[in-house]
């Protein structure tokens, strides 16, 4: 009976090469599905992973989208290096826009240059509390992080929806759920008339390099890392696993918590019951096709919105589904778990004398 082993070392080669042969190959089984629908498959993978990327307008859609799933998946990295599954990030994220956005709510009438700051601040602290929840019941109770933030998510969702329909809804929006358009003072500028990119997609360049030397540079970065690699050994070392916990946790809500308000001040412009598509969700399969590393990461938000944007633009060029952009996700992901399974493992043949 074939049975998996341990590799004794692991190709780095390997390990970086596997989120290249991922898209490869995801594109190669892309083309077969698009055949079997009816579909020119040369025509509909063009479409997808190409012509978003032809045009200024597709440019800038694909800095929006990637933006929030490039904050999401480094916040995601940290905890996923220490071996944290901080799996809610979507709640997170929700909760980040709720807080920041509050503040563009209440004081809509204002024009002071301090209500952005604020309100991204806030946003922070907002996806940062919604994080401590699972930290709090991991370290004190030792609660499943996965299931605790995966519930939180809807939890997020719910409330966001009783806010939009309650008490924070528009009184002059003619019923629609969704708050006041947010007032001047709380929107992130736009770069160039017609387009939607903002200065926050050009903030957001800067956050994976900020979060590379703390990974790589610091002992704090180093902490992370041991703790992931080897938990005995980091207690050995003196490095307090709640403390870990509670900082990797907080370092993904804060970040999952900033592209929400981000987001919200940026390319909605106001507080509505869905203000994602699953970025949470989506920015796991970009952690891990980053490879958990912060340069990693940020290609591959970009390869991930391209995606997105490819999706919009086949449904309306070759009449294809919504879905296939989801599907196309889960190819991914699943290609990147077999290739990393590979790589840590080796598989066995049994020895004659054992099948005898």
């Amino acid at each position: 009976m074939l049975r998996l082993e341990p590799r004794s070392t692991q190709s780095l080669s390997a390990a970086w090469l596997s989120p290249m042969l991922a898209l490869l190959l995801t594109a190669l089984t892309g083309g077969v599905i698009f055949l079997a629908m009816g579909k020119d498959p040369t025509t509909a993978l063009y479409i997808y992973f190409v012509e978003p990327l032809t045009s200024s307008s597709g440019l800038s859609e694909v800095a929006v989208k990637a933006g929030p799933l490039i904050l999401i998946g480094i916040g995601l990295s940290f905890g996923f290096r220490a071996g944290v599954w901080n799996i809610g990030a979507e709640g997170q994220y929700i909760a980040g826009a709720i807080a920041g956005g509050g503040l563009a709510v209440y004081w809509y009438e204002s024009t002071s240059s301090f209500l952005l700051p604020a309100m991204l601040l806030t946003g922070i602290l907002g996806g940062m509390a919604w994080a401590a929840i699972p930290a709090l019941l991991k370290t004190r109770f030792n609660a499943n992080e996965i299931l605790v933030s995966l519930m939180l998510v809807y939890v997020a969702e719910l409330l966001l929806v009783h806010l939009v329909q309650g008490p924070w809804r528009n009184p002059q929006g003619w019923g629609f759920p969704g708050t006041r358009m947010f007032p001047d003072a709380a929107t992130i500028p736009l770069l160039f008339m017609g387009k939607r990119v903002h200065l926050g997609s050009v903030l957001t360049l800067a956050v994976p390099f900020i979060a590379w030397f703390l990974l790589a540079r610091t002992r704090f970065g180093f902490r992370i890392r041991l703790f992931g690699s080897s938990p005995l050994a980091a207690r050995h070392a003196g490095v307090q696993s709640n403390r870990i916990i509670w900082q990797s946790l907080l370092i993904g809500g804060g970040l999952a918590g900033l592209a929400g308000v981000i987001e919200a001040a940026g390319t909605i412009g106001q507080l509505m019951p869905k203000i994602s598509p699953g970025y949470g969700f989506t920015a796991i399969i970009v952690a891990f096709l980053g490879r958990l590393h912060p340069v990693g990461v940020l290609l591959a938000g970009i390869a991930i919105a391209v995606t997105y944007i490819g999706g919009e633009g086949a449904q309306i060029s070759a009449g294809l589904p919504k879905a296939v952009t989801g599907l196309f996700q889960g190819i991914i992901l699943f290609y990147l778990l077999a290739f990393d399974l590979f790589t840590r493992y080796q598989v066995v043949m049994p020895s004659r004398q054992t099948v005898q």
